[in-house]
């Protein structure tokens, strides 16, 4: 795709055919049946299919037809001829997107009418990095009527640019491609062959581990259902080059991670020690959780090294991309003549981030323009920036003056919180295309919603998840903030990820690595897990979907004190037990969906007749009981209602006006209860006043809350610190949660004895 001659061009284009036309601005260069080998003008041939070869083909099959259809097969079934109907529509389609395109005024002010061009001819070879035809891969098609300008496809001023082989070729004839290299990670692993055996062997295979401790990360696990499994210590000191890094980020990563690096310690190092070890798994392309990330503490700086990641793994594939494209013209190979030419997967979308909100999709997405843009004399050119930072930026202003929240609670909720998005981010060394088209991009950024909805479920008409079937990079960050949001949509796109596509979507076949068209994607998919604590649904999640080839490593760090160090009020708390006979009956009772009545009743039970009798004297008044679970909370809101207790109710679904009354109420005395759900805690971190009693209903996720909601006993003292109480109920299936409250230590011996009232603790400043 070398420049050519304006009056040569001009004649090309003439000559092709509108449906020609369409192949070459998708795609940037001609159909390969219609490739010039010389440089002389000649006219295109055109190739009719005879019918005796589908009869054929199909008479054959149907005398094979006791035979089971593979995977694959009914992949290639669906590349068929398009009927005039279908050919009608895309060009109405082409028609109305290039009209769109014209017509658009959200991309940015200061990017001049050149630039919007070389913007096209960015789109134009990007698709190129995926030779794959749409439909209608024949090319055929009725003669266009209407003639394009040469000037939508030429950019002489930008074209070197924005063109792919320009950006990596170039590098790899100086010496640089890290992709030729045998050492390179990322060519060992997708280059890395199974067998069926290792395939077929996984589900029975017993996980084999191996613990090791490190400097920083601390506590490591190394685990594998394979037969080899393999840990490496971090080295002392580390060289950008021995990371093979892809260009530019050598340069640009240092001046993107300068804030990281001010102290003397990390003056000659490009990354902090954190960072060096985080790194150091990641390019290993082992699944990885780390549960030690804070919004407060560490997460910008996990955030820059997983985006470092990213990128580094996105232009290497567009690299070995584009130089297969090269060797196949320049040795005239034919489709199918040489597998050494698979290089990607079955559709283009390579890397899915998992986010929360769009402040962090906005911090992302800046991340990768500043590690591909680095110095400030090279600006690269972004599409669509300006209506991405109205859309995923926040005002200052609209954020109330006097609202007080604790640090963290600021940390995690700062900028635009909205939790319903998604978008698709096409990536060249020279530009970045936002709100790219899934199907056209190379990177998905999504929350769990923007995900669900248009994944949607079981009998839905409109549902689409094809574009998660080739995802060879998942990070999900903050997962702990799923928790509070709604789960299920975490687990319905684990179920989602690497399965076949229902469409073709104009693979071309040819090209299509050989385990993605066994099916075997899962197996090779990168799974990238940070989350801000140990939770035992978020490690359900890493021990049932992460089953990379190349292993597992999860930090498996113990607290040694707990969150109750942190209580500030004189206050004795009595941790009571309830004996469940398995996990199951203990998920039941709590969240009550599910199970006989007698599993279902046993939390609900004990806490009704063993605990709430001692707090219905009127001398036990204003009592809060904290209740993580929503289904918990319904309940026993229904049941006090039965019972005609005198209470108040607040949750996450009730309106402001609703809060300010069931906190004056239970203030004043006139409510003796008031049921509180961990979720309004999490959202809004009101302080109740009034509160004379505790009941933890079970121990809460975060284990920084047990603190909050003690210390709240503090806000309205008027002389009754000697009756405080505090009263929480666990299982010995809560592990977890109370090695983070009370300590690992004290948390054993809790365990191990089957005591109901185990001891008293009294906080201590």
């Amino acid at each position: 795709m070398g420049k050519r001659g304006s009056r040569s061009r001009s004649q090309l284009l003439n000559s092709l055919t509108k449906k020609q036309k369409k192949h070459l601005r998708d795609f940037g260069e001609e159909h390969p049946f219609y490739d010039r080998v010389s440089r002389k003008e000649a006219k295109p041939q055109t190739c009719q299919l005879s019918e005796s070869l589908d009869t054929s083909s199909s008479e054959s099959e149907a005398e094979s037809e006791p035979e089971q259809v593979s995977g694959y097969s009914r992949l290639l079934a669906t590349l068929k001829d398009v009927s005039k109907e279908d050919e009608e529509e895309e060009e109405e389609e082409d028609s109305v997107i290039d009209e769109t395109e014209m017509n658009l005024e959200d991309g940015d002010s200061d990017i001049s009418v050149e630039e919007e061009t070389a913007v096209e001819s960015t789109d134009i070879q990007k698709n190129a990095a995926l030779p794959a035809d749409p439909k209608g891969k024949d090319g055929h098609g009725p003669p266009g009527t209407s003639e394009e300008s040469p000037e939508e496809f030429t950019d002489a001023k930008h074209e070197s640019l924005f063109s792919l082989e320009t950006n990596f070729l170039e590098e790899e004839r100086g010496g640089h491609c890290s992709l030729k290299a045998s050492q390179d990670p990322f060519a060992q692993h997708v280059n890395k062959e199974l067998k069926e055996k290792e395939i077929q062997a996984v589900a029975t295979n017993p996980k084999t581990t191996h613990q090791l401790k490190w400097p920083i990360l601390g506590q490591l696990v190394f685990s594998s259902r394979f037969q080899q499994l393999e840990t490496f210590k971090p080295p002392k000191d580390i060289d950008l080059k021995s990371l093979h890094l892809q260009k530019p980020l050598e340069s640009t990563w240092i001046k993107t991670n300068s804030q990281f690096l001010s102290g003397p310690s990390n003056s000659s190092s490009p990354f902090t020690p954190l960072q060096k070890e985080l790194f150091l798994i990641m390019n290993s392309y082992r699944d990885l959780f780390y549960p030690e990330r804070t919004a407060l503490k560490n997460g910008e700086e996990i955030r820059h090294v997983y985006c470092l990641h990213v990128i580094n793994h996105v232009l290497k594939a567009n690299a070995q991309v584009l130089a297969n494209n090269s060797r196949c013209r320049s040795q005239k190979l034919g489709v199918g003549d040489d597998d050494d030419f698979r290089d990607q997967g079955l559709t283009r979308p390579k890397v899915l981030i998992v986010v929360p909100f769009r402040e962090a999709a906005l911090r992302v997405v800046q991340l990768f323009i500043s590690l591909l843009e680095g110095d400030s004399k090279k600006k690269i050119i972004v599409s669509n920036k300006k209506r991405f930072n109205g859309e995923y930026g926040s005002d200052p202003e609209e954020r109330p003056p006097n609202l007080k929240r604790p640090e963290d609670y600021e940390a995690v909720f700062v900028g635009n919180i909205d939790d319903h998005f998604r978008t698709g981010v096409a990536i060249l060394q020279r530009s970045i295309r936002l709100y790219a088209p899934f199907y056209s991009s190379d990177i998905l950024i999504a929350s769990p919603l923007g995900l669900r909805t248009i994944i949607g479920g079981e009998g839905e008409k409109k549902r689409d998840f094809d574009f998660l079937s080739s995802i060879e990079l998942l990070i999900i960050d903050q997962a702990d903030i799923y928790l509070m949001q709604n789960w299920e949509h975490v687990l319905h796109l684990m179920n989602h990820m690497n399965l076949l596509p229902l469409d073709s979507h104009g693979v071309d076949f040819s090209r299509v690595r050989m385990w993605s068209l066994n099916n075997w994607s899962k197996y090779y998919r990168q799974t990238l897990l940070f989350g801000a604590l140990q939770d035992a649904q978020i490690n359900s999640v890493f021990n049932k979907y992460c089953i990379n080839v190349q292993g597992q490593v999860a930090v498996r760090n113990v607290p040694m004190t707990g969150s109750i160090s942190h209580v500030l009020v004189q206050l004795p708390h009595v941790f009571q037990r309830i004996e469940a006979e398995n996990l199951a009956s203990v998920i039941d009772a709590s969240q009550g969906t599910h199970g006989s009545r007698m599993v279902l009743n046993t939390w609900f039970n004990f806490f009704v007749n063993k605990i709430l009798p001692q707090y219905r004297d009127a001398v036990m008044s204003h009592t809060l009981i904290y209740v993580p679970s929503y289904f918990d909370f319904v309940r026993l809101r229904n049941y006090f209602k039965k019972e005609e207790l005198n209470f108040t109710h607040i949750c996450e679904y009730t309106r402001k006006s609703g809060v300010s009354r069931a906190r004056h109420f239970f203030l004043q005395g006139e409510k003796q209860f008031l049921l509180l759900t961990e979720r309004f805690h999490f959202y809004k971190r009101y302080t109740i006043k009034g509160i004379r009693n505790l009941i933890f209903y079970e121990l809460p996720t975060y284990p920084h809350f047990y603190s909050e909601v003690c210390n709240m006993l503090q806000a309205t003292t008027r002389g009754e610190e000697a009756a405080w109480t505090c009263t929480v109920l666990y299982s010995k299936y809560d592990a977890q949660r109370l090695a983070a409250v009370v300590g690992v230590e004290r948390a054993a011996q809790m365990l191990q004895s089957k005591k109901n009232v185990h001891l008293f603790i009294t906080g201590e400043r």
